[in-house]
């Protein structure tokens, strides 16, 4: 009796949870989230040879980073560190922090730099002198820095992402009438067949930015990591959002949009660190201009029009269409973050200050006075041809 009264009980807890995972089901995949009034799911299956996006092709993305990975792995190692080898570039020699578990506590679970109340307690409770405080925390900051080599390899490999990238989007868009007249993106939408060359670039693209996310606790840690997190989120929701409602058209344009001009910053950022700063110099004043004029232009007064007033044109909001247009106002946001950055590193340019990296701390010796150790922990990345190795 208690076994048939356990086994009734478990059945209920089993059709509960089932048909909690429909309801969530059902309401996830409601038609009036995705699509506008008067369109179905039905209305999108591959029919009298048009072929349409699928949600399940998204699962695709994993593999293609696991891929884009082990393809980076071998670029960089077979590719990018035999150059690095060409150009004499190399790591500074450091010197390592000696072995002391006070400080190492302290370092890890406190702060990387000290107060000056808290190097005092710190010289009482080992018998250092100030100065071999200051200097141990020195050394084990820089420890904690990414070597030349490293950066120079993650950013010959995203240069050559972003290039192959830009090159794909432009063969698969130089031909569409929607690239040279945005009102085009809607004409029919959403009953729009997927192309070929579409469906790769979405893959890929997809692929590369889950793969950055993958790798950032490896990548070199700059101080917008957080900014980076929330940009590498937004580009990979509104990609699989406009892949599942079939924004496929403008999901294309925004990509290209965007690699143009990270190309020269990662050309410019792989020359810098090959000590070409004149050429690296002039590769980033054209990036500022081509950067301003696709994120600060093109994006928000074309990309941003293109999706915010030509659909209602057509058919009455939705759900999905206010959602894509805040994650495109998200993406605009962290342009202007970025776009303040850019715009101090030219102002630096210009006037021939170019010296550290505004988003990666600079080495630091352990001769450094107090005031050049703020000044060198002070640089937020990009202030500089050796700043720019690890701008965004």
């Amino acid at each position: 009796m208690f076994a048939s009264a356990s086994s009734s009980v478990g059945n209920c807890q089993d059709d509960t949870a089932y048909s909690m995972f429909q309801t969530v089901s059902e309401w996830l995949w409601w038609e009036r989230l995705w699509l506008p009034a008067n369109v179905s799911w039905s209305d999108l299956e591959d029919s009298e040879g048009r072929v349409y996006a699928k949600a399940s092709q998204l699962y695709a993305a994993l593999p293609c980073a696991l891929c884009l990975l082990l393809v980076r792995f071998l670029f960089e190692r077979y590719l990018a560190i035999p150059l690095a080898n060409v150009w004499e570039i190399r790591d500074r020699v450091r010197c390592t922090a000696e072995p002391n578990h006070i400080l190492e506590n302290y370092f890890c679970s406190q702060a990387r730099l000290p107060s000056q109340a808290d190097v005092r307690s710190l010289c009482k409770k080992t018998s250092w002198p100030e100065r071999r405080i200051h200097v141990w925390f020195r050394r084990r900051r820089n420890q904690e820095r990414a070597g030349l080599r490293k950066r120079f390899c993650e950013a010959s490999w995203r240069c050559a992402f972003y290039f192959f990238a830009f090159v794909g989007g432009v063969l698969a868009l130089y031909d569409k009438p929607w690239l040279y007249n945005l009102k085009e993106v809607w004409a029919g939408f959403p009953k729009q067949s997927m192309l070929a060359s579409q469906y790769w670039y979405y893959l890929f693209e997809m692929g590369f930015y889950l793969s950055l996310l993958l790798s950032l606790t490896f990548d070199v840690k700059r101080k917008d990591f957080k900014e980076q997190v929330i940009h590498h989120i937004a580009t990979l929701t509104l990609l699989s959002f406009s892949w599942i409602s079939n924004y496929i058209r403008i999901g294309t344009i925004v990509m290209a949009v965007h690699d143009s001009a990270d190309i020269l910053l990662e050309g410019a950022k792989v020359l810098n660190y090959a000590k070409w700063h004149q050429t690296a110099n002039t590769i980033f004043a054209v990036f500022t201009i081509l950067f301003m004029l696709t994120r600060l232009v093109i994006f928000p007064f074309w990309v941003i029009h293109c999706t915010w007033v030509y659909p209602v044109e057509r058919f009455d909001p939705f759900f999905g269409y206010y959602f894509f247009n805040v994650m495109l106002v998200v993406l605009q946001i962290l342009h202007l973050y970025w776009a303040a950055l850019i715009s101090r590193m030219f102002y630096k340019c210009i006037l021939g200050k170019l010296e550290g990296d505004d988003r990666s701390d600079e080495e630091e010796d352990d001769s450094d006075s107090p005031q050049e150790r703020d000044h060198k922990l002070s640089h937020i990345n990009g202030s500089g041809a050796r700043g720019r190795a690890n701008g965004h």
